[in-house]
């Protein structure tokens, strides 16, 4: 059943909101969670729903990390440019520039193809639990974001350019 409020009364519903708080509140009955069918009801739910979504958060971390190794593992077609610049006293360095591509039919681009639209199906998942605006919900996002950035980025690689000056 839709129950659509058409008046603002200076509370922190929305005139269109379909009955949704549009204020953080820390509540765990009737707590809607991504299908109309899976309601969270008592403490118990709230608790499952807690863990469910921070691992999930987590995964979505580590799945970007994950995309990122991948990427780097399934480069092909490694080319060099060298080309002549204008070094210090009159001097003429040759600067080598590495390109690297990968194939368009290729499995590891189907592969990131795959896990790219899993991730973007997370990301909007975890995106809707947070516009839930229930604080336990939004608890839940933020520290699984945290966490899974703390245990998976560490083996992210960071690259320098030495050649860059503005650090």
């Amino acid at each position: 059943e839709l129950h659509l409020r058409t008046s603002y009364s200076g509370s922190s519903r929305c005139s269109l909101c379909f009955g949704q708080a549009m204020t953080f509140h820390f509540s765990y009955e009737n707590v809607p969670l991504l299908f109309s069918g899976l309601t969270i009801n008592t403490p118990g739910e709230m608790a499952g729903a807690f863990v469910a979504v921070f691992f999930l958060a987590m995964f979505y971390e580590g799945l970007k990390i994950a995309r990122e190794c991948l990427l780097r593992k399934s480069q092909v077609s490694i080319r060099y440019n060298s080309m002549p610049v204008p070094g210090p006293n009159g001097t003429i360095l040759m600067e080598t520039h590495k390109t690297v591509g990968q194939q368009m039919l290729s499995f590891p681009h189907l592969l990131q193809t795959v896990l790219h639209i899993i991730q973007v199906v997370v990301s909007y998942f975890l995106m809707l639990i947070f516009m839930t605006y229930n604080g336990y919900l939004c608890i839940a996002v933020a520290a699984g974001a945290g966490t899974g950035y703390f245990f998976f980025s560490w083996k992210k690689a960071v690259v320098v350019d030495i050649t860059e000056h503005c650090h």
